[in-house]
């Protein structure tokens, strides 16, 4: 069954709306499931992705690698308590297959600190491709390039841009501070 451009881009677009939601709702067992069982998923910059610089923040090439990784996030680690809302532009497509599509999607995060306080955590674009499974689109290629070179610690240790942090104690939550850090381009 071939789509329309029209339906495919509905699809496209009803894809990034839930993959955010998802995110933001803090559903992250559910986050893999966007993905195709054999995958790519990066973190890097704006300037190592133009550069085709294969260093990034974060790295995964399958669905068992993402499920590990919330499961670490939900297990190990405790940070500040916070919470994040993304805003996608309409998402671009550039190529279209027979079985699949590539597209370009610019995003930014906002980040709810526990205290009210809202900030500006990351800027960038997705660089996705994906496969066309029926009615429904599995990513098999994620690059997110932030904007900066400058980035907040938290986004190394909580992805895929960005996980809603938690934590196993109130205490533990008081007591811990991020600061920015400089990643070397």
């Amino acid at each position: 069954m071939s789509l329309s451009n029209d339906h495919l881009y509905h699809l496209l677009a009803e894809h990034q709306a839930a993959y955010v939601r998802c995110i933001d709702d803090d559903a992250l067992e559910s986050w893999p499931d966007f993905f195709d069982e054999v995958c790519h998923y990066r973190i890097t910059t704006a300037d190592n992705h133009r550069r085709g610089l294969e260093a990034g923040l974060m790295y995964a090439d399958s669905k068992g690698m993402l499920r590990d990784r919330i499961s670490a996030l939900r297990e190990a680690n405790i940070y500040e308590q916070q919470s994040y809302r993304h805003v996608l532009s309409p998402p671009l497509i550039r190529t279209r297959e027979s079985n699949g599509i590539s597209s370009e999607t610019s995003f930014l995060v906002a980040r709810i600190m526990r205290t009210g306080e809202t900030e500006l955590f990351v800027t960038g674009r997705y660089f996705d491709r994906y496969r066309i499974d029926g009615e429904r689109l599995l990513i098999r290629e994620r690059i997110v390039a932030c904007d900066s070179a400058r980035i907040d610690t938290l986004l190394a240790l909580v992805t895929p841009i960005c996980l809603p942090i938690f934590s196993a104690s109130a205490s533990a939550r008081a007591n811990f501070r991020s600061s920015p850090t400089d990643i070397p381009s």
